[in-house]
């Protein structure tokens, strides 16, 4: 009986081990996907393209790496992304991230 409750326990720390990986993995790919997107966004304002061009080049981005363009806005040439990215294991959602890219002040 004593070895039952052991292996539930270690059974139960493995798969809560498992959702959290899935769940910080799903975190670092919407982070890199909202800054790779928002960088090639702005390098396309940069370039004096509109708008469209560039959110549209921030969806293929973010596309590329797993993610789903929530919102692009852009202002001059500075945009502002949000992406999304579903966690491996289902159940735990997605992970939201933010970016914003452009020249300095």
């Amino acid at each position: 009986m004593v070895m039952l409750a052991v292996i539930a326990v270690v059974l139960m720390v493995t798969v809560s081990g498992l959702m959290l990986a899935s769940a910080a993995l799903a975190s670092h790919r919407a982070r890199a996907a909202a800054d790779l997107g928002a960088l090639a966004a702005a390098g396309v304002l940069v370039r004096g393209e509109a708008s469209a061009a560039a959110c549209q080049c921030a969806a293929r981005v973010t596309s590329a790496n797993h993610g789903e363009l929530r919102s692009c806005t852009t202002l001059g040439s500075e945009v502002r992304l949000s992406v999304a990215v579903r966690a491996s294991v289902k159940g735990l959602g997605v992970a939201i991230a933010r970016s914003r890219a452009g020249p300095g002040p």
